[in-house]
């Protein structure tokens, strides 16, 4: 195969995982004969510095001919001051709409070996296996902005169809598992929401009757995914409510930088990217955790490549390496030896 993947290392940790998730991609490329052209271009922060601009146009024509993006991390304080006109982020939301990735697809797995990294109790985590289905390009992130001397406001909208083909991807995932949807918003109190239940409502009726489905209010569902999270499959929801309740469910795997993302369209081509954040704090100490980034990658082998059997092997050469007690400082129990962001990487591509 042949296949061209923009890679956008960004701020803080982000080029230091991205390393990692490259090895990886080169070496199954070399294994099974395929031919990866990884280009690696500006953005966010690192792009603003050196254009002024958080997504510079010979970026984004690339991650439009690409077939597929990889993303490390974005943002920090340095461009994140209230009065700053030009944001990282500003980049994020701009390449999500260009690429047309509504749907957000946030996998979370607990793995065996990790039931003591979490803060909450092993009983309550063990089999927890979920996948959130965060609608990605709508809602109030992108709705107008308007503010003045003595306020400010931001405008959620939703369309019948934005709401329609994220219920769609959501339940067409959840009749793949164990066909239960849970669709979650704040229908007591918005209008937005109200019409995300209608619609969520007619859709499953007319064209998933084989999959059961569970409205939920977003303060109940933050709550019972602490207090229950065996017992959900899939989950459905709006673009805010699904950027908060994510990083909420990380917690359950033990941390931000377990977890990897995809995002995706009508076609193949996605933007993959772990769900964790710049991190300047520890941005050039090399203790990253990776398992993100790595994971990101085995979803762009899968969804935008269709090379499942490469995807799987990266997967569990992940598994085993948490499994024989691999850990980064952010999963290290107290007193034991972290690895590197580095050292991690080579475990893996060892067990590759």
């Amino acid at each position: 195969m042949k296949a061209t993947i923009a890679v956008l290392p960004g701020d803080g940790i982000g080029p230091e995982v991205i390393a990692e998730g490259l090895r990886c991609l080169r070496v199954l490329a070399e294994r099974h004969g395929h031919q990866l052209t990884l280009t690696e271009l500006p953005f966010g922060g690192a792009a603003i510095d050196l254009t002024g601009n958080p997504l510079p146009d010979e970026t984004l024509h690339a991650c439009r001919a690409a077939d597929a993006v990889l993303l490390g991390a974005i943002g920090g304080p340095k461009w994140s001051a209230p009065t700053a006109k030009v944001r990282p982020e500003q980049g994020l939301l701009a390449l999500r709409s260009a690429l047309g990735v509504y749907a957000n697809l946030r996998p979370v797995k607990v793995h065996p070996a990790l039931l003591g990294a979490s803060t909450l109790k092993p009983e309550v985590l063990e089999g927890v296996d979920l996948m959130f289905v965060r609608e990605l390009t709508g809602g109030i992130y992108f709705g107008e902005k308007r503010r003045d001397a003595l306020s400010a406001t931001d405008v959620c909208t939703y369309t019948v169809q934005e709401i329609e083909r994220i219920v769609r991807s959501a339940a067409r995932l959840a009749q793949k598992r164990r066909s239960k949807l849970v669709s979650i918003d704040k229908s007591n109190v918005l209008e937005t929401s109200r019409l995300w239940r209608e619609v969520t409502t007619r859709v499953m009726r007319a064209q998933f009757p084989d999959v059961s489905l569970e409205h939920m209010l977003v303060d109940s569902a933050a709550m019972h995914l602490i207090r229950r999270p065996r017992d959900f499959d899939v989950l459905v929801t709006e673009n805010m409510f699904g950027d908060i309740l994510t990083d909420e469910a990380s917690m359950l795997a033990g941390s931000l930088g377990l977890l990897p993302s995809a995002s995706l369209g009508e076609g193949t081509r996605g933007l993959y990217e772990p769900i964790h954040g710049s991190a300047p704090d520890i941005a050039g100490k090399g203790i990253a955790n990776p398992c993100g980034t790595i994971l990101s990658a085995a979803l762009l082998l899968r969804h935008s490549l269709g090379l499942e059997g490469e995807a799987a092997a990266l997967e569990r050469a992940v598994s085993a390496v948490l499994e024989q007690g691999a850990r980064t400082p952010d999963i290290a129990a107290q007193g034991t030896r972290a690895l590197s962001t580095r050292e991690f990487g080579e475990a893996v591509l060892a067990k590759l």
